[in-house]
């Protein structure tokens, strides 16, 4: 027996196209679409009616363009390869003033777009006066312009007021281009979920919710996020440890009692965050602990109701990757990248 991941491409083009419905989204889909599969995320979001993606990679970039040759492909990340973007029609984001200034002649006639760095202080120019200079630069074509919203889940203090504020005096500066820019986004799932789409922006950029998760908990349901991937494992073993003898790698636990540990077919090998360990598993609906994580399998503690070849459920629509995010597990993001799909049976449901 082995793990199994499913895939669920139905649930997750029927959750792109319900946030695509309301606003004009630009899907986030690096790092393999947070490890779901490009090519399948990508059909999905072009299912759902999203045509524009975006992404931190340039052979990202470029198979996104192979798979389609009209819709917006944005690279978020710098990047000096002019000739490849040129060649495959690639968005490029202006890192600083400073790469425009030494690449300016290089980037004619390249597609751009304009990144304010905000109080993320990533990447991005620092004021708006800089991005005047560039958007009279007849030689290139600017096509929008964006920052990132780095505290819009951040409820406990004013610092995502900064950040929108900051970005309000920006658009503010470069007022008289707006109309002609295609794409003015800053908004990633948590922002644009708390307030709308802003003033004078034409697209958000979707990332979490796209992927059936939610950014925060206060006052979102489930329902608005139907979770897209499940992981479970199977009871491969019952062992039984007396009072004072351990079990797992440098005695890792110590039974204090009789205790009944089932064996379970998965570990951090298989891409299981550590934190994970913290947190129970599901076996026939019930909830048990799990008190040895190793690199191919869990020690969870269980009662005699349990057997061997019990599925073992570690997410599912109960155990929802977003309870894991608000309980101090780790991000989405985090949690999802980590899984090794080639240690998996994988089952993959498809949106047709």
């Amino acid at each position: 027996m082995t793990a199994t991941l499913i895939r669920n491409q139905k649930r997750l083009a029927e959750q792109a196209e319900s946030i695509q419905s309301q606003v004009q989204t630009i899907a986030i889909v690096k790092n393999d679409a947070y490890n779901f599969g490009l090519k399948d995320t990508f059909d999905a979001f072009y299912h759902a009616g999203i045509r524009a993606f975006a992404t931190t990679n340039l052979k990202e970039a470029k198979r996104l363009r192979s798979f389609d040759s009209t819709v917006e492909v944005l690279l978020l990340d710098p990047c000096t390869a002019f000739e490849e973007l040129k060649a495959n029609s690639i968005t490029l984001s202006l890192p600083s003033f400073e790469f425009y200034t030494k690449y300016k002649e290089q980037l004619a006639g390249l597609s751009v777009q304009l990144v304010f760095r905000n109080d993320l202080n990533r990447l991005g120019f620092t004021d708006g006066s800089d991005m005047l200079t560039v958007l009279a630069d007849k030689k290139l074509n600017v096509n929008g312009i964006w920052t990132h919203f780095a505290y819009a889940d951040d409820f406990e203090s004013d610092r995502y007021q900064h950040e929108v504020a900051n970005w309000r005096e920006v658009l503010n500066t470069v007022k008289d281009y707006l109309p002609s820019l295609t794409y003015i986004h800053a908004q990633n799932s948590a922002s644009y979920l708390r307030e709308g789409l802003h003033k004078n922006h034409t697209h958000i950029r979707g990332g979490v919710i796209l992927y059936g998760t939610r950014p925060y908990y206060m006052g979102l349901d489930e329902s608005i996020a139907r979770q897209t991937v499940e992981v479970s494992a199977n009871v491969i073993e019952i062992t039984d440890v007396p009072a004072g003898q351990n079990a797992g790698y440098s005695a890792a636990f110590s039974a204090e009692k009789q205790t009944r540990l089932a064996v379970i077919d998965i570990g951090y090998g298989n891409g299981l965050i550590l934190s994970r360990k913290n947190y129970p598993v599901l076996i026939n609906q019930q909830s048990y602990p799990i008190q040895v994580m190793m690199m191919s399998h869990l020690l969870v503690e269980v009662d005699e109701t349990v057997s061997v070849g019990d599925k073992v459920m570690i997410y599912s629509d109960q155990l929802r990757f977003d309870w894991f995010t608000e309980n101090g597990a780790g991000s989405f993001s985090q949690q999802m990248a980590a899984f090794n799909k080639e240690t998996f049976t994988e089952i993959f449901i498809p949106y047709d």
